[in-house]
């Protein structure tokens, strides 16, 4: 057995120098994998010590101690019981002598010890860390021959620190059962009481050093997180905050005392939290002088503090009526991280931190009942508008020249961060009211008309940014304000390009209200047109004017022209949409006339592009013309004129009635065009897919209007796709489907299509399908669209292999698949109840093997999709 033992060693020791050292990665790879068949080996109990000898390298060493730990989570059961005791005992012999290092190693040994104490605890070992502090007790002089203390106090001290530490650690990672883990935490939770006395005597003591202390602090982490009850330890909390002091410990102390107060369990101390509160509030000073010498480190620390309390225990401390003093003062504390100097996030990165307090205070307040939430609100309303303040200050805009120096990665933080703060605002109007709204008015009013206050840019943008953000989510209709906000936005000079942005972002939430009020879009809709011949507000102009003429293109008539006109040479597919909306109001004469001269241009460019030889800038070319038709056709929708107009005396009729709609008449004109670029693009899927996007988009636009186009269009598309199937064809075949199947007149059509794609999928199958999972995806999608009960009885045997394959193999996917299929309403047919497919999917998914009763389940439910009641399906 040695002699194994031995040879195993060595092949060991031989396989960890190749995993650590060779350079060949396959040798490397080959290695490891040995290594963790070695690890699960049941002689992997005995070699580990041997790979933990002092002559071994640091790197093998610790490869044992992984290995010990390795059994004695994972193989715990392969160990006798009456090898418990001197496992133990070894382990704790091995993590003495690795105390003074190296520092890996004995991790990892406290880490198998912590693993070897949850296996113990309580039945086999009742007191752990009572027994683990008495082992590491400096050894006294030995009375008989008088021999000194060889050991290192400072270095036993670390490693019971160390050990303590992740014993905590160790039962948060390990899976246990419920019991298991509910269990081990009422015995690590009884051990507190000696753990917590030693590390405030540690913490407490001049001859600690900051090393030491600093592991108290990070043991007093990991046993938080056990939810030990606060008031037992709140003195040692308490004496956390003087560590704050020591730059050294600074950064431990804070996460210490935020872990620790962060603890949802704290709630139940209320005593404990209203005796740390003056703890917090004594940080004030530090924190101001700390902002204002720019020490980002120490304010960030402090504000982090704050925040866990005020946060955390919010409703709980509002509720102490007597101290409301003092949880006022740590508002205003927080208040004052939000306002911190500088510039987020290049000058400072605190004040994002409190922006939940502020939700998490409101919602708190919001939730008393009536008398109480008047009484916080005469408190707190001040605060909020105080804060509106504040927020607007932080959003601020640096200069020109300072943020041209801003990294791209800066400016992106700071765009998140200001719209975190467009969040905070809009909650905060739930509790201000028109009165904020109000307020603001007032403000930009006073800053316009006075020129020196209208110089500073960023205080008319800052305020506009407040305007923009409460409206752009709640109701302002009714607001008395606006009607003086649209009067003064054309006062704005709008030279900076930010402050024109948010101008035209501010005039388009605000679309909704100059719906209802047309006449105030002379003044500002020239201000929108002038930003669309500027390059540098093309985004915002474009989403302003896309926001007007949807919400208000009954009333856009007379601007029709000029809009078209500044639109003409525009290559935006957003602008297209706004085009779209703003065509679907006009007269049905005008429209056609209107919508050739704005696609003319476009049309004769893509015909001179498919005339040309495929290359890549062509390709990306004809894609994007293709791209801003759909995105035309995506709103060109005439029928909303109709149901727009309630009430009205003569609605038009609809071309149904008449003539065709004007994007079937433009689509016609064009097909031959299309036919042309596919016949050159037909295997380059991305061509294809935007030659299916338009038709895509203009089918789910007009829905049964764009009948005229199924007989040519089923054509075109059975033809591509038998020469080169793509997925795209498939999913623009499903919403012709969804729309026609069910009309007369184009049910042919339909059913030559679906025959042809079907025809060609099943080739591509016949040759494998995982080569084309977008294809069979699609496919499936395809087929799902065709109302149940519509295939022939035959088929049901075929589609009970499927499902019966699908369970088999997985069955957890396809239980989802099914819930998700079928809780679509009618599908796949009308016939069948919520309740009749919820009987089906347990029916279907208690069957992996017996095809038959698979066979008889789905036979059944196409019966009942068939309506054919009486079929006994009912029954099962």
């Amino acid at each position: 057995v040695e002699k194994q033992l031995e040879a195993f060693q060595l092949c060991f020791t031989r396989a960890l120098y190749q995993l650590y050292f060779d350079a060949d990665m396959e040798h490397k790879n080959v290695a490891q994998k040995w290594l963790t068949q070695a690890q699960a080996s049941t002689q992997a109990w005995q070699f580990c010590w041997a790979l933990l000898g002092p002559d071994k390298l640091p790197e093998v060493q610790f490869f044992g101690a992984s290995t010990l730990h390795t059994k004695i989570s994972r193989h715990w059961s392969d160990l006798p019981t009456d090898q418990h005791e001197s496992l133990r005992m070894q382990l704790l012999s091995h993590i003495l002598h690795f105390s003074s290092g190296p520092k890996m190693v004995l991790t990892r040994l406290c880490v198998a010890l912590a693993s070897l104490a949850l296996n113990l605890i309580p039945q086999a070992w009742s007191q752990p860390v009572a027994d683990m502090v008495r082992a590491f007790q400096p050894q006294k002089p030995d009375s008989k021959d008088g021999s000194e203390v060889t050991q290192d106090p400072q270095a036993h001290c670390l490693t019971l620190l160390e050990l303590l530490t992740v014993l905590p650690e160790e039962f948060q990672s390990s899976r246990l059962t419920q019991a298991r883990r509910a269990q081990l935490r009422e015995a690590l939770i009884g051990e507190w009481s000696v753990v917590c006395p030693m590390l405030r005597q540690l913490l407490q003591s001049q001859d600690s050093s900051n090393q030491v202390k600093e592991k108290v602090l990070r043991c007093l982490s990991s046993w938080v997180g056990l939810d030990v009850p606060l008031g037992e330890s709140q003195e040692l909390v308490q004496d956390c905050f003087t560590a704050l002091s020591n730059p050294e410990l600074f950064d431990s102390a804070v996460e210490t005392i935020v872990n620790a107060i962060s603890q949802p369990d704290c709630q139940r101390y209320t005593d404990a939290l209203v005796n740390l509160l003056p703890l917090v509030l004594g940080l004030h000073d530090q924190l101001k002088t700390a902002a204002q010498d720019g020490d980002m480190e120490t304010s960030h620390g402090i504000c982090r503090i704050a925040v866990a309390m005020g946060e955390t225990h919010s409703r709980v401390l509002l509720e102490q009526v007597e101290h409301w003093q003092e949880y006022l003062a740590l508002v205003n504390m927080i208040l004052f991280c939000t306002g911190i100097p500088g510039h987020y996030p290049v000058s400072e990165t605190t004040s994002s931190l409190t922006l939940t307090f502020w939700y998490t205070l409101q919602d708190d307040i919001l939730s008393f009942e009536e008398d109480k939430q008047a009484v916080y609100l005469q408190v707190y309303r001040p605060v909020y508008f105080q804060l509106v303040d504040v927020l607007l200050h932080k959003s601020h805009y640096p200069s020109q020249d300072e943020y041209t120096a801003w990294t791209t990665d800066d400016k992106e933080q700071f765009r998140i961060y200001r719209v975190d703060i467009s969040d905070t605002l809009m909650y905060v109007y739930e509790m201000l009211g028109a009165e904020l709204l109000s307020n603001l008015y007032d403000r930009l009013g006073r800053q316009l008309m006075d020129p020196q206050q209208s110089a500073v840019w960023q205080d008319t943008e800052a305020l506009l940014f407040g305007f923009q953000s409460i409206a752009e989510t709640i109701d302002v209709n009714y607001s008395d304000v606006i009607p003086g906000l649209i009067g003064l936005i054309p006062r704005i000079n709008i030279s900076n390009v930010m402050l024109a942005d948010t101008v035209m972002y501010t005039i388009g939430s605000l679309a909704e209200w100059l719906a209802d009020h047309p006449v105030m879009l002379s003044g500002i809709l020239p201000m929108v047109l002038q930003g669309l011949v500027k390059a540098e507000l093309s985004v915002s102009s474009v989403s302003t004017l896309k926001r007007i003429c949807r919400e208000c293109r009954h009333d856009l008539g007379p601007y029709a022209q000029d809009i078209l006109t500044v639109s003409q040479s525009s290559q935006c597919m957003w602008l297209m949409q706004a085009l779209g909306f703003l065509l679907s109001a006009l007269p049905m004469d005008e429209i056609l006339a209107r919508l050739h001269s704005l696609i003319t241009p476009h049309v004769q460019r893509l015909d001179a592009l498919a005339q040309q030889e495929p290359d890549p800038t062509n390709k990306q070319s004809i894609i994007h013309i293709l791209g801003m038709l759909s995105s035309l056709f995506t709103t060109l929708d005439i029928n909303r004129q109709v149901e727009g107009l309630e009430g009205a005396p003569n609605p038009r009729p609809t071309p149904s009635q008449t003539t065709h709609n004007p994007v079937v008449v433009v689509l016609q004109q064009v097909f031959t065009l299309i036919q042309t670029i596919l016949s050159k693009w037909l295997d380059d899927s991305d061509i294809v897919e935007a030659v299916c996007g338009i038709f895509d988009k203009s089918v789910r636009t007009l829905l049964h209007d764009f009948g005229p186009m199924v007989a040519q269009l089923s054509e075109m598309l059975g033809q591509i796709y038998s020469a080169f199937p793509q997925a795209s064809a498939l999913d623009l075949a499903r919403q012709m489907v969804h729309i026609f199947a069910g009309e007369e007149q184009h049910i042919s059509n339909i059913q030559c299509l679906t025959e042809q794609l079907t025809s060609a999928t099943l080739a591509i199958f016949q040759q494998g399908p995982r080569d084309h999972p977008d294809i069979a995806e699609s496919f499936m999608h395809f087929h799902a669209q065709a109302v149940g009960g519509g295939s022939p009885r035959s088929l049901t045997e075929h589609f009970s292999e499927v499902l019966l394959s699908l369970n088999r193999h997985c069955p957890g996917l396809l239980s989802q698949w099914l819930k998700e299929t079928l809780q679509t309403p009618g599908f796949p047919s009308n016939q069948v109840s919520p309740e009749q497919k919820h009987t089906f999917t347990q029916q279907l998914l208690r069957e992996q093997t017996n095809k038959r009763r698979v066979k008889e389940i789905v036979k059944e439910f196409s019966l009942l999709c068939r309506g054919l009641q009486g079929s006994g399906y009912s029954d099962y």
